[in-house]
This record gives C-alpha cells, sequence and structure tokens, in this order.
C-alpha cells in the first residue's frame, strides 16, 4: 500500500496546501476519491487516516487534504497554530483549493497509470459536504459526489442583526474550540465575500443542478448539523439516495485523537455505504 504524508502543492491562495494519498501501488487506473474536510477540521482528524486506508484497500485513489487557510501549517498540519489564516478563510478560498488539488492529480504524470481521472468522487464531511456540493455542480470531471453530515446552507450560519452590525463594526468575532480552547477568529471578509458570492455559494442551486450520482449520509443524533439539512439535500435532488445513520452523531462516533485500534460502528457504516455507492 503506499501512503504519502504531507506532499505540499500550491494553491492560488497565497498559502501552501498539504496533501495525503493512500493507494495500491499496481499500476492499474483506480477510481479517484477526494476527501474535503469541514469546519474546524483538518486532514488527520480523528479517523480519518484509517478511512483512507479503508478505501485504499478497496482499490481506491484516496485523496485528502488540508485547506489552505484551515489554521495548520506545513510543520504543524494537525490543530490550529495559525490563527490569523483562519480568520481569513472563506468558502470561496476553500472551493479554489480543491480545485487546485482535482488539477494536481489531473496533471501529474506520476500518477497516470494509478489513477483513473475518468472517475472522480468527491467526498465533503459537514461543511465540506456544501463544499463538494458546488464544486461537483460546476466542474465535469467530477462523476459522483457524497455528503457526510453535509450542510445545506451557509448563511443561514451567519451571525444575524446586531451581532452582524458588530461584527462589521470590529471587524471580527470569536469562536472557541471546545477541544482546544482556542478563541478562533472570523474577520468580516468571510461575511462580505459570502454576499460578493452568494449564488455560487447558495448549496440548493447547487444540489438541485446536479446531473451525477449523489449520496448523501447522515446521522440522526446529529447536533451539529441536523438531520433536516441532509432531507432538504435529498428534496432538492429527486435522484439522490439518502442513507441515515441510527443513533450516529455529527462525526459518527469518532473524536480527537482517536487510539483506538478499531473503526467506529457508525463510521464503518458510512464507509460501507460509501463504497457500495462508488462501486455501483
Amino acid at each position: 500500500m503506499e501512503a504519502r504524508k504531507n506532499s505540499v502543492i500550491s494553491s492560488e491562495n497565497d498559502k501552501p496546501i498539504l496533501i495525503d494519498l493512500n493507494y495500491k501501488q499496481n499500476s492499474k487506473p483506480k477510481p479517484v476519491v477526494i476527501f474535503c474536510h469541514g469546519y474546524k477540521g483538518f486532514k488527520d482528524w480523528g479517523a480519518w487516516n484509517m478511512v483512507a486506508n479503508a478505501f485504499a484497500k478497496q482499490n481506491f485513489f484516496f485523496v485528502k487534504f488540508n485547506f489552505s487557510h484551515n489554521g495548520g501549517t506545513i510543520e504543524n498540519p494537525i490543530d490550529f497554530p495559525d490563527l490569523e489564516a483562519f480568520g481569513n478563510n472563506n468558502y470561496t478560498k476553500e472551493l479554489s483549493d480543491l480545485e487546485s488539488v482535482i488539477n494536481w492529480i489531473c496533471s501529474n504524470p506520476e500518477f497516470k497509470d494509478e489513477a483513473d481521472l475518468n472517475n472522480i468522487t468527491l467526498i465533503g464531511h459537514s461543511r465540506g459536504g456544501g463544499i463538494v456540493s458546488i464544486k461537483a455542480s460546476e466542474d465535469s470531471r467530477i462523476k459522483k459526489v457524497v455528503s457526510l453530515a453535509g450542510v445545506s446552507n451557509y448563511a443561514s450560519r451567519f451571525p444575524k442583526g446586531e451581532a452582524l452590525k458588530k461584527w462589521k463594526e470590529t471587524n471580527v468575532y470569536f469562536v472557541q474550540n471546545g477541544r482546544t480552547k482556542q478563541q478562533m477568529p472570523h474577520y468580516f471578509q468571510f461575511y462580505t465575500d459570502f454576499v460578493l458570492n452568494e449564488e455560487r455559494l447558495t448549496i440548493s442551486r447547487a444540489v438541485k443542478s446536479l446531473s451525477i450520482p449523489h449520496l448523501i449520509i447522515h446521522g440522526d443524533a446529529d447536533t451539529s448539523v441536523i438531520i433536516k439539512e441532509a432531507n432538504l439535500l435529498h428534496q432538492w435532488n429527486a435522484n439522490s439516495h439518502l442513507v441515515v445513520i441510527k443513533d450516529a452523531n455529527h462525526v459518527f462516533g469518532v473524536s480527537h485523537p482517536w487510539t483506538e485500534q478499531e473503526i467506529p460502528n457508525h463510521l464503518q457504516q458510512v464507509i460501507d455505504h460509501a463504497i457500495h455507492f462508488l462501486k455501483n
């Protein structure tokens, strides 16, 4: 099994992207799966490395990466040493980063015998579910898309009323990271960039326009992104397939760091459903 950790590629956003590859090196082109982490996430969070291995064992060319402004650095890709970058992240930067990753895979001659570039799937968790839905709707290279505990609406997540006014006045609001206890900044550019690009960043528009196979997986005990959002995604695309994991939370039973040797039951169900979807 080939596992390549922390390759560095350039982005359009002044910061590099760290990327991992997992695949069987056998000179046989394999379907490509590109995974996008969510808000306050990173490619090595929890059991994502175990997920990568599980897909690679099933003959997928699995790619995961850190968004350029997720708060990690080249030296420390885990957690959030660069809060300034985190505060300057936004949805269009994440879409641009994903474009850079797709372009890198598709143009790298090293992978021509290993990666089937006519069979690329995007998988996104939480906020990343919205990113992959939008990108899949606008990039014909994407042949399938999977949303894991994915959000259905970005606009509804911004502060409203007085809180929005205060954010504009101070240029920053902070969200505490429950695990690291860091005060994580969001600069007002996050909101202005959304407003400038609102049509593109409307997930319902993207999902309604999808004509490729679309899988939605969600836990019915998710308190971060409630199951109603999965139902909306499914309504917007009549051809989508919705899988509800009974009693599963937002992270499918995983926490960080994940020190267990086994993948938890709920996440294993996610992997099994996704692989079945991609192979059929």
